[in-house]
């Protein structure tokens, strides 16, 4: 990346589920089109990567972060922390659900400045857990970077297909 334009990094609320959603699903198909069944991608995207499924979230009591871009303060990336969905979690583990940012600002300071955010709402914790699909090599190196290390496997569902991922956990 040759200039990062001007950015800043700020708590979403509900209101911004549809900028949650768009970067969620471009995101997600960005990184697995290709890898990924093509209609599974898209049937999950649909669902998962809702704007209802983020406000569903926030009415559950997570949190996110949204990274903006300027001009304008377009969305380009953020965080979602909840409560564990991973069958790995123990008492006092939180979830790193999601943590996305398009390519074109990875390697950026967008993307530790997200899990900085993450890491210092989780406080309190044990643990901090996620969940990376088995074969994405750049998200790994990411998490190690911060700390994560991993504790288990699962299989995760896209669009009714079933793929391998590892659980990751960090102390906190």
């Amino acid at each position: 990346m040759d200039s990062l334009p001007i950015w800043r990094l700020r708590p979403a609320r509900p209101d911004d589920a549809d900028a949650l959603a768009l970067v969620g699903a471009a995101t997600f198909l960005e990184s697995f089109a290709g890898l990924i069944d093509g209609a599974g991608l898209v049937a999950h995207c649909a669902k998962q990567h809702s704007a209802d499924a983020y406000r569903a979230y926030f009415a559950k009591g997570a949190k996110a972060w949204l990274a903006e871009i300027e001009p304008g303060g377009a969305p380009v990336g953020y965080a979602l922390l909840c409560e564990p969905e991973i069958e790995h979690a123990q008492p006092g583990d939180i979830e790193l659900k999601r943590i996305y940012l398009l390519s074109r600002f990875q390697g950026s300071p967008i993307a530790s400045s997200l899990m900085q955010a993450v890491i210092a709402e989780a406080a309190g914790a044990t643990r901090l857990l996620l969940g990376v699909k088995d074969d994405n090599h750049r998200a790994f190196s990411f998490y190690a970077k911060h700390g994560f290390e991993t504790i288990g496997t699962r299989r995760f569902d896209v669009g009714g297909k079933t793929y391998d991922d590892f659980v990751l956990a960090r102390p906190l």
